[in-house]
C-alpha cells in the first residue's frame, strides 16, 4: 500500500483536517501521479456536509486533479514517468455497458466510480480525492495535460470546464446561435469562454450588476441584470440556449420565457430543492428543459486539447491547504473570481 497524506472530514459535523491514509499499490494497468494542484468545487462542500446524500467518511474531497506521473503499471501504454496528468470526477466505470462503449462513462448504466465519496468496483473500498499528495488511477481514466498552459489553472477544467463544454458540444452551440449563460461563477465563467470560442453570441444573465465588467472581460457580448424588469422584458424570447449554472433556488419559468421558439434551457447547476415548472412555460414555444453532467473521458481529453490549442484556462486564486475553510466561507458568499485551487505543496 502507498502511504498518503491528505485532508479529510471525519464526519458531516467536523471540519477538514490532516489525515493519513493508504492508497492501493500500482497495478499493471494503473498510473500513479503526484498531485500538484487540486481545484475546489462547490460540490466538495455539499458532500462533506451530506447536503445531497449520506456520505462515506472519512471523506477526502477533490476531483479537479493535476500532477506529474511518478509510476506506471507494466501494461500501461499511454503514460510514462514524468508526464503531466489529470483526473476529474470519475476514476472508473463498468467499461462494458452500452453507454461506456459510446464513450459516455459518466452515464455508466452500472454507475461510474466517483473520484471521492464513492466505492470502488469491488463495492467496499472507499475512494479518496485530490486533497492529498498522490493518487492511483486506472490508465483509462487518466488524462493528458498540456505543458503549454498554467497547470494550476488547468485543474478546474476537469470539472467546471468539462461540465460546460459537454452540453455546448452536445447541442452543437456555435455560430448563429444566441447563448445565455445564467450565473457567472466557477461554471459560468467557463461557459462564457467556451461559448465565445465556439462562435456563439453570448449574453450573461446575473442578479449582480457588478459582474458586468468581468463578463465583458471574459468575452461576453451582452449582459442582462435579471432583477431589472426592463432588461428582462427586452430579452424575452431571444435566446436559442440558456446554460444554467446556478445551484441556488431560482425561477425557472421566468428564464424559460427568455427562450425563443424551440429554445433549450440546459441545467448544469444543482439547486437544493426541486423546481416548480409550469407546463405553459414549455408548451408556449415548444421549449425544452434539459440537463447535462460531466463529459466522458474521450470528450474530456478533447476539451483539454481544445483548451491547449485556444489558450483557455480557468480564472483562479491559489490557496494553501490550511486555508480551505476560509475558502469555503468565501465560496458560499460568491467571493471568488472564479475558482479556488489548492497548491498541494502546502499540504
Amino acid at each position: 500500500m502507498i502511504a498518503t497524506k491528505g485532508y479529510a472530514a471525519q464526519n458531516a459535523e467536523t471540519d477538514l483536517a490532516p489525515w493519513n491514509f493508504e492508497r492501493r499499490d500500482v497495478g499493471p494497468h494503473d498510473v500513479q501521479f503526484e498531485i500538484l494542484f487540486c481545484g475546489v468545487c462547490h460540490s466538495d462542500l455539499h458532500q462533506i456536509r451530506n447536503d445531497w446524500f449520506e456520505g462515506i467518511f472519512p471523506m477526502v474531497p477533490g476531483h479537479e486533479i493535476v500532477g506529474r506521473v511518478v509510476k506506471v503499471g507494466d501494461h500501461v501504454k499511454k503514460f510514462k514517468v514524468g508526464d503531466l496528468a489529470g483526473t476529474g470526477c470519475m476514476v472508473d466505470s463498468c467499461q462494458v455497458c452500452e453507454n461506456c462503449k459510446q464513450d459516455l462513462e459518466q452515464y455508466c448504466l452500472e454507475g461510474n466510480t466517483q473520484t471521492y465519496n464513492n466505492l470502488a468496483r469491488d463495492g467496499k473500498t472507499p475512494t479518496y480525492g485530490g486533497y492529498s499528495d498522490t493518487i492511483v488511477v486506472r490508465e483509462e481514466f487518466v488524462l493528458h495535460v498540456s505543458d503549454k498552459l498554467n497547470l494550476a489553472a488547468v485543474a478546474p477544467l476537469l470539472c467546471a470546464g468539462i461540465t460546460t463544454y459537454s452540453p455546448l458540444k452536445h447541442w452543437k452551440v456555435g455560430k448563429g446561435h444566441k447563448l445565455a449563460v445564467l450565473g457567472l461563477g466557477g461554471l459560468g465563467h467557463m461557459a462564457v469562454k467556451f461559448g465565445v470560442a465556439f462562435g456563439a453570441e453570448v449574453t450573461v444573465l446575473s442578479t449582480s450588476p457588478k459582474k458586468e465588467e468581468d463578463a465583458k472581460k471574459l468575452g461576453a457580448h451582452h449582459f442582462v441584470v435579471t432583477t431589472d424588469a426592463e432588461q428582462v422584458n427586452a430579452a424575452r424570447g431571444t435566446f436559442d440556449f440558456i446554460l444554467d449554472t446556478v445551484s441556488a433556488e431560482h425561477d425557472f419559468n421566468m428564464y424559460l420565457s427568455l427562450l425563443s421558439t424551440n429554445g433549450v434551457h440546459i441545467c448544469v447547476g444543482v439547486p437544493p430543492k426541486p423546481a416548480e415548472i409550469a407546463a405553459f412555460s414549455l408548451i408556449g414555444g415548444r421549449k425544452s428543459l434539459a440537463g447535462s453532467g460531466i463529459g466522458g473521458i474521450a470528450e474530456t481529453q478533447e476539451m483539454l486539447d481544445f483548451c491547449a490549442e485556444h489558450n483557455i484556462v480557468s480564472e483562479i486564486e491559489i490557496i494553501d491547504m490550511k486555508d480551505i475553510h476560509h475558502a469555503y466561507e468565501r465560496m458560499e458568499k460568491g467571493d471568488v473570481r472564479y475558482r479556488f485551487v489548492i497548491d498541494m505543496a502546502t499540504l
